[in-house]
């Protein structure tokens, strides 16, 4: 009886002298952003609508979606940034849109 308690005592401590496996912390690259490469090929003025960010901007006028657009991608510096000073002054419409859009946008970037 006394060698099966010698046993067990000894498997016990046995567990405890074990070493655990060394937790090592993962290794991760360094990511950088990619350039945008539409900045670098960006033609001057509008863009041609076919190139132009999509917005669900259903049941406002086009002048408006397109001031939306130009202000919201003005506010988030991208490379489709485009503020056009004529038709900002000249088009109540485009003014709002330009407007609204930059606020929003850049109140949320």
């Amino acid at each position: 009886m006394l060698r099966i308690l010698f046993s067990t005592v000894i498997l016990l401590l046995s567990g405890c002298v074990t070493q655990p496996y060394p937790v090592s912390k993962p290794v991760y690259p360094d990511h950088k952003p990619l350039p945008d490469p539409a900045a670098d090929q960006r033609p001057a003025g509008p863009l041609p609508p076919s190139a132009r960010p999509i917005y669900n901007l259903t049941g406002y006028p086009a002048a408006t979606q397109e001031g939306y657009i130009d202000g919201c991608e003005t506010a988030k510096q991208s490379a489709y940034a485009y503020k056009d000073v004529k038709r900002y002054n000249a088009d109540g419409q485009y003014r709002m849109g330009w407007d609204d859009g930059f606020s929003i946008c850049r109140r949320t970037h």
